[in-house]
């Protein structure tokens, strides 16, 4: 009887013969499939043959045996409803059935962990979120990484789960909510991809992404019934998650904008100072900005108080595209400017590991030759005031900013960069 599960008919005649109460149960439905995702997080970076092998090898066999078989026993034994998959098998494998699910669920939070590390790695370098110690365990895979904070981060998430909710069968509703909303999410993102990314035709995107989106906005809609039992759980973190990285990305673009406007552009203070040409030491300089066409702080503060300028300048700027890796022939773009000063580029994706140094004996093709025991960097260190400027944020949101940018990690570990050749020099800017 439990074959009849195969016969699509027979899905058709439920939903058509319950009324609502079929909808209802899509919310429970869609459980017995979430956990796929898990595997292609997991897997992601093997490639599609990798997920395929192991989806239609082991896991799809296992989890149809496994579920006819509970169906099987339901049928046979209606009592079972209490608990069908431990009451599925003879009592002496009770115990090492409950270790095997407990080992089942220790890998399959492997994928959430690294899903997560990846992910944060990505948005960091998008401009989403601050810079976070990023430490990486493989000197062969770049994927392979481990983030301290999120680390934190999502313990503290989950014990805050486990003890508000109680029982499995509670956060149940929590996990419904947050998988379909992924799902729906990816779909939709999916439509850009192919349309955009791919230059598919209009009509076959919106047709293939549509049929999923239909089905995802449906199950969606199911699961959406159980918010008040649970379903807020992932709304709510998922909505402090967003608050928290369009907060930082508008803030990095108020902070970049006020620098900007505060700051003398690059050229014209270069002329002016060769006018009357400071006295000159031997080595480089190389100066990180974000702002590659204004004069860094870290410049006019080393004038100052050095009154000297290095026999070479190099005024650096990083800069992340939307895309997984930059080929090496794209990495660094130079240009030369008055007396020994030189602008830098260097682009990387958001799956590249920064590395200043490395960037920088790169240059050497288009004239700018570098020793590395003769590079001193100065960093600008900027001090955030909140709330003293027109035209910015909330004022909740410019010290929400404000705390993060002082708990942002290192940028010389971030860049790669030697600690013991760094200069860092401050300065204040109100947002």
């Amino acid at each position: 009887m439990v074959l009849y599960a195969l016969d699509p008919l027979h899905a058709l005649r439920f939903v058509t013969g319950h009324g609502f109460a079929s909808f209802v149960v899509l919310g429970s439905v869609l459980l017995a499939f979430t956990g796929a995702e898990a595997l292609y997080a997991d897997m992601g970076h093997f490639g599609k043959r990798a997920i395929r092998v192991a989806w239609f090898g082991l896991v799809a066999p296992a989890l149809v045996l496994n579920y006819f078989g509970q169906g099987a026993l339901l049928i046979a034994d209606p009592k079972a409803l209490e608990n069908p998959f431990y009451l599925a098998f003879p009592s002496w494998a009770l115990y090492p059935m409950v270790a095997l699910a407990t080992a089942a669920t220790v890998i399959a939070s492997q994928a959430t962990i690294s899903g997560a590390y990846s992910i944060t790695q990505q948005a960091i370098q998008l401009g989403y979120l601050p810079r976070m110690d990023i430490r990486h365990t493989s000197a062969g895979t770049m994927g392979q990484i481990y983030v301290p904070a999120v680390n934190w981060i999502l313990l503290g998430a989950v014990a805050a789960a486990v003890v508000g909710f109680g029982s499995s069968s509670k956060l149940a509703s929590a996990y419904g909510v947050a998988v379909m909303g992924t799902m729906l999410t990816t779909t939709f993102l999916t439509f850009f991809v192919i349309r955009y990314g791919w230059g598919y035709p209009l009509w076959l995107c919106v047709l293939a992404t549509g049929a999923f989106i239909l089905i995802d906005a449906t199950f969606f809609a199911a699961a959406m019934h159980k918010v008040l039992d649970g379903g807020w759980f992932p709304l709510a973190l998922a909505a402090a998650v967003f608050t928290l990285m369009m907060t930082w990305r508008r803030g990095r673009a108020i902070l970049l904008e006020r620098l900007s406007a505060s700051s003398v552009p690059l050229g014209v203070f270069l002329k002016s100072l060769f006018l009357e040409a400071p006295q000159r030491v031997a080595g480089t300089a190389v100066f990180l900005t974000s702002t590659p066409d204004a004069t860094p702080n870290a410049l006019l503060h080393s004038l100052k108080h050095y009154k000297v300028l290095h026999q070479q300048n190099v005024f650096l700027t990083v800069e992340f595209r939307d895309v997984p890796a930059v080929p090496d022939a794209e990495r660094v773009a130079c240009e030369s400017l008055e007396r020994d000063c030189w602008r830098v580029r260097v682009r990387y994706g958001f799956m590249d590991r920064p590395d200043v140094g490395l960037a920088l004996e790169m240059c050497g093709p288009f004239g700018l030759q570098v020793d590395p025991m003769e590079l001193s960097y100065f960093l600008s260190r900027e001090k955030i005031v909140p709330g003293a400027a027109e035209g910015g944020m909330a004022l909740w949101r410019d010290r929400v900013f404000a705390a993060m940018a002082r708990n942002a990690g290192s940028i010389t570990d971030f860049f790669s960069i030697p600690t013991n050749r760094v200069v860092e020099l401050g300065t204040r800017v109100e947002i």
